[in-house]
């Protein structure tokens, strides 16, 4: 049987007539290309197809799509800034940190984490560690061993607290460590002048 449903994905609109069965993972990626979200397990247990319902973190893979009938949803593809002809887009700070950590191998898992972190970074801006790690304890990675990922979850909720957007946290850490190697080559390059005979 066919149910009609309308759903704001992303900032978009979308009506669709599916079957009662479908689940909202499958309504994402097969039917709204948006690939981004994982299917892992399909038993709720690894946390790779999780995305935002209404504000609440949801596994995709345990939720109809019926049931997301007139929800907002947010995927991983909604984080970050797209690109227009001639710019490039932007990452959410989430996202950049979790590269600049170096929190993720393979990459099947990352979406489910970063989406994780973002609903707990919009209720706890200033998280402790036990409540990043309780939180993404329902997600699974089998490659990192998950200390980058919290590290990257600490980071991102640093930029964020700072106001910093997208890129411009790691442009900061670059712009002070090299700030750090030249004044270290010049005070190096003073002494070892002084020290001439």
């Amino acid at each position: 049987m066919k149910h009609s449903i309308w759903l704001t994905v992303n900032g978009e609109t979308y009506e669709r007539e599916i079957d009662a069965r479908t689940l909202l993972v499958h309504l994402l990626r097969e039917q709204l290309g948006l690939t981004g979200t994982h299917v892992g397990c399909v038993v709720g247990e690894c946390g790779a197809c999780s995305v935002i319902v209404d504000g609440a973190l949801v596994k995709s893979c345990l939720m109809l799509a019926v049931q997301a009938d007139g929800c907002e949803v947010t995927t991983i593809e909604g984080l970050s800034t797209p690109g227009i002809p001639d710019t490039p887009g932007t990452l959410h700070p989430i996202q950049q940190a979790f590269i600049d950590r170096f929190a993720l191998q393979c990459g099947f898992c990352t979406p489910g984490f970063v989406m994780a972190a973002h609903a707990l970074l919009a209720r706890h801006p200033d998280p402790t560690e036990e409540q990043i790690r309780q939180v993404l304890s329902s997600n699974l990675c089998m490659c990192t061993g998950y200390v980058q990922i919290v590290e990257a979850v600490k980071e991102a909720a640093a930029r964020m607290r700072r106001g910093q957007g997208h890129r411009q946290g790691h442009q900061d850490e670059l712009a002070t460590k090299h700030t750090k190697d030249t004044e270290g080559s010049s005070t190096k390059k003073h002494q070892d002048q002084t020290t001439l005979p």
